[in-house]
């Protein structure tokens, strides 16, 4: 049987916080003047006034609690109910507008309980509005219910006075079984969440992140929930305990419960028909509309859930998409992007740039005996339509996966992968730096577009984007001592030599992958520890792949070289040397969110909270920029160490000779890199079945875009050009020539 309570009407509005949680000396509002303020400028209501309000068939069991600005025009508040102190601010005699919708300032057939309403609100067939500090310029129409508990978190994993700990909310990321689970909080950055994630052996480590997150709010019972300046609101049916920011707009949508709604003038967050959002937090500029379903979720700033995706225990990322699909148990890094209805992620951490095909499903724990199984996917990953993955797996950055059902778990190591399972001759595949041989176009374009769409107005972490740096470097490094062991094996198979010993293996490995191609063509090249089956892994391609990683370390080195010298006004060989650092040791790197900070780093940061140095997740962020600030310096370390150790050149002490021939191979690379754009895109033009839907030549550059017109080839041959005077002059003004 419900339990239905009776109490006096003239209690109706009152007694908000229980009087257990009631500090001594503390009546009701206490915290709601510390959030408004009492605000001298309300006054109670006059004769006249209540005569017309009275006279406007409004209604209120205490008057005197009817407090209201002296610009208040009673005319415009008609047919509404009062309980409870209720403030109302200036009302004036205009009408507000947006987005064609248009409704006269002033309250309207609503039911207010004890809220305070700022200047010039619209609130118009509001069934249930109750405990809401409602800003300026507010349009609040056909609204069912709108109301905060004294109990209200606001989309926070907290817990107020009086509560037990099993009703705290947690966001169980990675995994199914919630050993992974993180404490969401408004603020969370994709570098919070990962380090939260992760160390779960170290459980003094773990209890500081909790302690930093209790910090951050106020246990107290009885905060107001807030409707921030210019916010619109309507048809929408409940919204409970939920914070909203200034210029947001919600239209249609079903239920948001315990949520935060960031927004400001800058970064708009707006909530469409249709939608269900419990337990969360969405982030500044977000949009969420056509029956999207999100429940206990963090949502970074400017990403989007469209066409009814579902969002449920996973914290998506800055500047990414989920549309149509469902995601669940996830961490996804910025800029993610999953469009399809019947692609699946589920336990899984995704660390950016990542893009999901239809029929994807990733992290189906079907197959395993518990639901504590796990995906790890470095930037760029991009399974392909229809991809089957089997828990556990985990890939390098920038793999590609072909259409088709993998049976077993994988461990790809080696980055720029594209990885194919061969059904008919029941084989894995590995085509090494696929993305230079073969799409140089869609790699050297995601580098440039992801910079180009960030929306991040704090931006807090440094994230990057580009497909070279110290992460992929140092997997292009480990790969290519990968390379060598692999092809050495395979020349031992083939019976043309016999016993080596681990250094000689390697040293045999590079002197077949640094000599003629046509002496390992026909090799049979197969590795070890990719795939958890007894079947062959091949690796095909692995000489051009091997030639292509070891340019790349060249070139990148020459990259950050050039843009040190640019930076630093650098007019003399001997300062260039002297500006180095000495230090050409290859050191890891971590991806903690989307931004790359080498693992010392990080442990020293680790090692100073469990010392209790760093207090607080604003610390932590502090670490973020800080890191940020060295990252140009560091990559720079990075890249002349991973120089020195794949072409053995120690450029502090090389000569002028060295340097030049370092810089000039960097514009080869670059010409060969521009010629590979073009010649990827071009493919498309010259395919008969891409042609075929088409009339004639006009009408597929109309439809799709001329090969001549397209602005991002035309962009990097104009890159391309200015690399090449940048180089020269350098040569010239450092006297390399």
């Amino acid at each position: 049987m419900n339990e239905i309570k009776k109490s006096p009407i003239d209690s109706l509005g009152y007694n908000f916080i229980d009087s257990r949680y009631l500090p001594e000396g503390k009546d009701e509002y206490y915290l709601r003047y510390l959030q408004k303020g009492k605000d001298a400028r309300y006054r109670q209501l006059t004769a006249y006034e209540i005569e017309v309000l009275v006279r406007n068939r409004n209604t209120s069991a205490n008057w005197n609690d009817i407090l209201v600005s002296d610009a208040f025009t009673p005319e415009l508040v008609q047919n509404c109910k009062f309980f409870g102190l209720v403030r109302i601010g200036r009302l004036d005699p205009y009408y507000l507008e947006f987005h064609n919708l248009r409704r006269p300032v002033g309250l309207y057939n609503s039911t207010i309980i004890s809220c305070d309403l700022g200047d010039n609100v619209c609130v118009d067939n509001t069934n249930y509005l109750s405990h809401y500090i409602v800003g300026n310029d507010v349009m609040i129409v056909n609204t069912n219910e709108l109301a905060t508990t004294d109990y209200a978190k606001f989309g926070n994993g907290i817990l107020k006075e009086g509560e037990s700990e099993s009703i705290r909310i947690w966001l169980e990321v990675c995994n199914e079984n919630g050993g992974r689970s993180i404490i969401p909080f408004n603020g969370m950055l994709p570098g919070d969440a990962w380090l939260w994630s992760r160390f779960r052996g170290d459980q003094p480590l773990q209890e500081k992140f909790k302690e930093f997150t209790e910090k951050i709010f106020d246990h107290r019972r009885g905060y107001y929930g807030k409707i921030g300046d210019r916010t619109v609101i309507k048809n929408c049916k409940i919204i409970k305990d939920v914070w909203i920011g200034s210029d947001a707009y919600l239209k249609g949508a079903n239920k948001i419960k315990n949520v935060t709604i960031n927004s400001s003038a800058n970064a708009k967050s707006q909530i469409g028909e249709g939608c269900e959002l419990v337990n969360g937090i969405v982030g500044h500029g977000c949009r969420i509309f056509y029956g999207v379903k999100a429940v206990r979720f963090v949502m970074a700033s400017h990403s989007q859930l469209k066409y009814g995706a579902r969002l449920i225990n996973s914290y998506l990322g800055n500047n990414a998409t989920i549309s149509c699909c469902e995601v669940l148990n996830s961490l996804i890094f910025p800029a993610h992007e999953q469009h399809h209805n019947n692609s699946f992620l589920c336990a899984a951490l995704v660390m950016g740039q990542s893009n999901m095909a239809a029929g994807a499903t990733i992290g189906s724990n079907h197959n395993s005996r518990s639901p504590d199984g796990e995906i790890i996917a470095g930037r760029g990953f991009w399974p392909g339509l229809c991809v089957s993955l089997k828990h556990n797996s985990r890939f390098a950055s920038f793999s590609i996966l072909a259409k088709g059902d993998y049976p077993a778990e994988l461990n790809i190591p080696i980055p720029f992968s594209l990885i194919s399972n061969d059904a008919s001759k029941d084989e894995l595949v590995i085509m090494p730096a696929y993305w230079f041989l073969h799409n140089m176009y869609a790699l050297a374009r995601n580098a440039w577009k992801y910079p180009d769409r960030d929306k991040r107005i704090a931006k807090l972490q440094t994230l990057e984007f580009d497909f070279l740096a110290p992460d992929t470097v140092s997997e292009i490094v480990q790969s290519l001592t990968l390379l060598q062991r692999f092809t050495a094996q395979a020349y031992i198979r083939e019976g043309k030599s016999q016993k080596y010993t681990d250094e000689e293996l390697f040293t045999l490995g590079r002197q077949l992958l640094e000599g003629p191609a046509d002496g390992i063509e026909d090799l049979e090249i197969l590795a070890e520890g990719f795939e958890n089956s007894e079947r062959p892994v091949k690796l095909i391609k692995v000489h051009q792949a091997y030639t292509i990683f070891k340019e790349l370390i060249a070139w990148y080195a020459a990259t950050q070289l050039t843009g040190h010298i640019h930076a630093n006004n650098i007019t003399s060989y001997d300062d260039l040397q002297r500006s180095l650092p000495s230090n050409t040791t290859l050191t890891p790197w971590i991806n903690a969110g989307g931004q790359l900070i080498r693992e010392s780093e990080l442990q020293r940061l680790i090692q100073q909270i469990k010392a209790g140095k760093v207090k607080e997740w604003r610390q932590i962020h502090q670490f973020y920029t800080t890191q940020g600030v060295n990252y140009t310096k560091d990559k720079l370390q990075h890249a002349l160490a991973a120089l020195r150790q794949v072409h053995g050149i120690n450029l502090r002490r090389a000569k002028k000779t060295v340097l030049r021939e370092l810089l000039q191979k960097g514009v080869a690379t670059k010409e060969w890199m521009t010629r590979g754009i073009y010649e990827s895109r071009a493919k498309d033009y010259s395919n008969p079945f891409r042609k075929m839907v088409y009339d004639s030549m006009e009408e597929m550059n109309v439809v799709v875009g001329s090969l001549q017109d397209n602005s991002f080839i035309r962009q990097e041959k104009t890159a391309l050009k200015n690399y090449k005077k940048a180089t020269e002059d350098i040569i010239r003004t450092l006297g390399l020539d």
